[in-house]
């Protein structure tokens, strides 16, 4: 059994790479179908005085342009290319670099503040934590944000069940890892919930990593399994709620 360790770490090691690098694939999906953040998780996460703000993993820009809403000046960073274009598509008047939280293309103490919105759990932060904090200013924050499904309502619960929540699941208990040089992480939650349309939760099934690198039939297979619980919920109660738990944490550089 101890044998077989190293190489099923190796295996893992390569599915995480490939769900990490996975996401332009299905960009498209990704716009369409993902939630954007409550307002609430935003005023916790900023503190007052903020004005440039750098969003790490942009994305699609779904965190972005609530931070443009707001009047701050945000730079958005991203590594993957099809992202990016949906990016440019839907916010083309903000400024945007490809980098990662590893390797961020800012200058030193540019920012008073740093989210990542869904992206944390992809980073080494080893190697993150001092590149953000060579970004941001002295007393800089560092917001670290997930949407979560709420599990305890019954049909989110049904639902989870075909969509494990992979590379989420230390949110529930704990705060995410973040080290040197940031200290204590603070934790806040805010639940919410959003009506959605059949074809927005299946985009958004579409657009998790580990759904978009399923192999066939299986990804086919999962897809359909989410329309039908979907359409048994809309035949229950003629409306797709989706309940979700906004987890938030906040570290600021000494």
């Amino acid at each position: 059994m101890e044998r077989g360790r190293p190489a099923d770490d190796r295996r893992s090691a390569e599915r995480r790479r490939a769900q990490s690098r996975s996401f332009g694939a299905a960009a498209a999906a990704y716009e369409r179908g993902r939630p954007s953040y409550p307002a609430a998780a935003l005023d916790w996460l900023l503190p007052a005085g903020t004005h440039r703000v750098v969003d790490l993993g942009a994305g699609t820009g779904k965190l972005t342009r609530s931070l443009v809403a707001r009047g701050l000046d945000v730079v958005a960073v991203e590594p993957t290319e099809g992202m990016r274009a949906q990016f440019r598509a839907v916010l083309p008047g903000v400024e945007l670099v490809e980098g990662t939280a590893e390797d961020v293309p800012l200058p030193d103490a540019s920012a008073d503040a740093a989210l990542a919105a869904q992206a944390w759990h992809w980073v080494d932060p080893r190697r993150a934590a001092p590149e953000v904090a060579r970004v941001l200013r002295p007393g800089g924050t560092l917001g670290l944000l997930w949407n979560v499904r709420d599990a305890s309502v019954p049909w989110i619960a049904r639902l989870d069940r075909l969509l494990p929540q992979a590379g989420e699941e230390h949110l529930r208990s704990m705060a995410p890892v973040v080290g040197p040089p940031f200290g204590l992480v603070e934790r806040h939650d805010v639940p919410w919930t959003q009506e959605v349309s059949l074809e927005e939760l299946m985009d958004l099934t579409a657009s998790r990593s580990w759904v978009i690198t399923l192999e066939e039939p299986q990804r086919s297979a999962v897809l359909a399994d989410v329309r039908t619980q979907a359409l048994a919920r809309l035949d229950e109660v003629g409306v797709l709620e989706m309940a979700y738990v906004t987890r938030c944490s906040r570290t600021r550089r000494p």
